[in-house]
């Protein structure tokens, strides 16, 4: 457990590891603004302050190392890629000297300038990067206009792609899930509306998913974008889009390629008829998500309750802030019933199998509401005897929960009370297989949603049994590929006759970027598969891009890197070169690599190159790498700058035992082997919190106080660092003894610290003898 003192007082944390029964206080030498914790290590901690320092902290706060100064506020990620690699990787945007923005990642023990990488070439905008899944974005101005780069699985940045003319002013990544990027853009003729693009895997290429749909800005100038992901069905989403003044709400099952309106309840809450036909009148829902987990938004679903959806909204021509009341579909979007009419907060208990209705009022209450069929009838219950002003609502963590707890106060003035409701003495028994009956999601009849058949497990309505673990769906069966499973491509529009035809700025014709003389590339059909669809056969063959042949180009956009992507190697150890061409005839060009010490190659074509260009180093420092790729259209080159490392095998801290006070004195990390590339020099001295970290091996300091202090070096090299630790007496004065040795001790002197340790315990009992000390 860890506790934040108030800044006003002091800044401190309070850490306990016994759960709460007692609290060891560490003492900050930086005020705390923004804690962010390491997803899967527990005592990984980054910790951003109020004059824009990162700390990071491998032992749950009790010590902090500076990794940069200058960070942009809340732009700073741990790296959690789906492959799980450097989970000690850190992201950041940071200032530079002259004040431009700069994407760098480092070690979160060592983010020393040598050691930091910056995977994006030069600035990038102030408070531009995000890093989400396997997605990094950033953004760079120029000419006025803004132009947005994207990174996926840490690969080299490529421009994203969207429709020639949108000329976006803003944009957000709504939505990285699946392989997919979902981003909402706002292009120059719109001010309260976003449209919203969906990318291919890469998250290069962007298609239009939905125009003008609503945007809001929240209670702390955060944008809002009327856009809500169903939990439970993949590829479905519910969006508000503004129409001629007027806010519709619409709903897709396929991600984004088709879009309808709701259908509108047949009755009323008392059982009357309600007149309402599509497309002129239809059920509109309020789509934001609440941010605090004591209260709830304006519509819920959970992944465990797949097709139940709960939400606050209203019948008519468009959405209304007038006349709200609660809505609720069991199958998953198709039909909706009138629940209540007046906002409700309902939470999801046992799967769906309990929904429990809360009012929404400024008054003190004490009764709820309790449904055990989806919504279809609801019991009053009594939770409290004394009327409670209720603050919010939370639902016991895991999916079998039946206790939730009301947060409030009996009065104004009354301290807040919490009270437990636990629903599990209403139900005698567990679920059993005959009180389930199968059902099948679907999109207004049509069974096939992404590609697939699924078909889900739902207890009879009239059964009041605890479900106990969700199972998920209970069937999934892959439909044949029809037209409805693709989308259309970068660059094509869908036709009133439904065809994915060339838009008017794009040459279907244009060659991919990756072409080169004697390969191919792929040549768009006009469509492309909606990702995370699971069709099969079909049309699949006809809708799949075609490969062609490329002609030949002149090098262009050349880059050489380590297969690693690092830019330090081993002495000694074999390290792999890629060289890449964005554009370029790669078959037929010339490729010479000059590694830097010395030694050159070169290669007839790059096909030659592609399991890599190894070379080994013998000899420790910082090398050019220069490549150079020619062909009969034209050249290029680029450089890279290697460092190459020794293995630091033992550090030995050298020092007198014993000094006076304000007398400087001199420490020197000896290290072995001594040459190993370029070090990090992390010392602590007595009690500071605050370590000196210099690039020499050797430092002068003072005592102004009598005492025994320690003093450890750190000493950085790479992935690896060694420590080690000696203590100092400090003293007012003291009388020093001459000591002679052997004229040739030297010649039985191997040089390693074992023997320097060894001949100082004989020097020590020579002493003792001689001194009686």
């Amino acid at each position: 457990i860890m506790l934040l003192t108030d800044p006003e007082v002091e800044s401190s944390l309070l850490i306990s590891s016994d759960e709460g029964a007692t609290y060891q206080k560490y003492r900050l030498n930086f005020y705390i603004h923004s804690l962010l914790f390491h997803p899967k290590q527990e005592d990984w901690i980054l910790a951003y302050s109020q004059d824009q320092k990162l700390f990071s902290s491998v032992e749950f706060g009790r010590r902090w190392l500076l990794l940069h100064e200058g960070v942009a506020p809340n732009r700073f990620y741990w790296s959690m890629m789906g492959s799980g690699r450097e989970p000690d990787l850190v992201h950041l945007e940071a200032k530079t000297v002259d004040g431009h923005a700069q994407y760098i990642t480092c070690k979160m023990q060592n983010c020393s300038e040598a050691t930091r990488s910056k995977p994006f070439p030069g600035y990038i905008d102030h408070n531009s990067l995000i890093v989400q899944d396997d997605y990094v974005f950033v953004q760079l101005t120029s000419g006025g206009r803004p132009h947005y780069y994207v990174s996926y699985r840490r690969n080299a940045f490529a421009q994203m792609k969207l429709p020639k003319y949108s000329l976006p002013k803003d944009m957000h990544v709504i939505s990285t899930d699946e392989n997919q990027v979902f981003a909402a853009v706002q292009e120059w003729n719109q001010n309260d509306t976003y449209n919203l693009y969906i990318s291919d895997t890469r998250g290069v290429y962007f298609t239009l998913a939905l125009e003008n749909v609503k945007s809001s800005q929240g209670l702390e100038g955060n944008l809002m974008i009327d856009l809500y992901e169903v939990a439970g069905i993949k590829g479905m989403f519910l969006a508000n889009k503004k129409i001629d003044n007027q806010v519709k709400t619409f709903i897709t099952y396929n991600k984004g390629r088709d879009w309808s309106l709701l259908q509108a309840p047949d009755t009323d809450l008392r059982g009357n008829p309600i007149h309402c036909l599509l497309p002129y009148c239809s059920l509109h829902l309020h789509l934001k998500v609440s941010d605090n987990p004591y209260t709830s938004g304006n519509i819920a679903s959970r992944d465990t309750a797949p097709s139940i959806i709960v939400a606050s909204g209203n019948i008519g021509t468009e959405l209304s802030d007038n006349d709200i009341s609660m809505f609720v579909s069991s199958d998953a979007g198709n039909t909706w019933r009138q629940i209540f009419e007046e906002e409700h907060s309902v939470l999801y208990l046992d799967q769906g199998g309990v929904l429990v209705a809360m009012k929404h009022t400024s008054l003190p209450i004490r009764h709820l509401w309790l449904s055990f069929d989806e919504g279809r009838s609801w019991s009053k219950y009594s939770f409290t005897s004394l009327p409670l002003f209720v603050d919010g609502v939370l639902g016991e963590p895991g999916e079998e929960t039946l206790i939730m707890t009301v947060f409030g106060h009996f009065s104004h003035r009354s301290e807040w009370q919490l009270v437990k409701v636990d629903y599990k003495s209403i139900f005698d028994r567990r679920c059993a297989e005959e009180d389930y009956r199968p059902w099948q999601l679907h999109s207004q009849g049509e069974a096939c949603i992404m590609g697939a058949k699924r078909i889900y497990r739902k207890r009879k309505s009239e059964k009041k049994c605890m479900q106990g673990k969700y199972a998920g769906a209970m069937t999934s069966e892959p439909c044949v590929c029809t037209e409805a499973d693709f989308d259309c491509d970068y660059g094509y529009e869908r036709h009133s006759n439904g065809q994915c035809l060339p838009a008017f700025w794009y040459n279907p014709s244009s060659l991919s970027k990756d072409c080169s003389l004697g390969q191919s590339y792929l040549n768009s059909t006009g469509y492309r598969k909606v990702v995370s669809n699971n069709c099969t056969d079909g049309v699949r063959e006809r809708y799949t891009a075609k490969p062609q042949q490329c002609p030949g180009k002149a090098p262009q956009g050349l880059r050489i890197i380590t297969s690693d992507g690092k830019l330090t190697a081993e002495q000694g150890h074999n390290v792999t070169f890629l060289v890449q061409l964005e554009e370029g005839d790669l078959q037929r060009s010339l490729i010479q690599v000059d590694f830097g010490d010395g030694i050159a190659v070169s290669y007839a074509n790059l096909s030659s190159t592609e399991d890599g260009i190894k070379h080994i180093y013998q000899n420790v420092g910082i090398f050019r790498v220069t490549v150079l790729v020619e062909n009969s259209l034209g050249s290029d080159n680029a450089v890279l700058y290697l460092h190459i490392t020794c293995p630091l095998e033992h550090v030995h801290l050298s020092l007198p035992f014993v000094t006076t006070k304000n007398k400087e004195v001199n420490a020197t990390a000896v290290l072995w082997p001594s040459q190993v590339g370029t070090l990090t020099y992390i010392w602590w001295f007595g009690n500071n919190t605050e370590p000196l970290i210099t690039l020499e091996g050797s430092i002068t300091f003072t005592f102004s106080v009598e005492g025994m202090n320690t003093i450890t070096v750190q000493v950085s090299a790479g992935n690896t660092i060694l420590q080690d630790t000696k203590t100092i007496a400090v003293y007012e004065q003291f009388q020093s003894l001459r000591l002679s040795f052997s004229a040739n001790l030297d010649d039985y002197n191997p040089d390693i610290p074992e023997w320097r340790r060894d001949i100082s315990r004989v020097v020590k009992r020579a002493l003792v003898e001689v001194s009686n000390m």
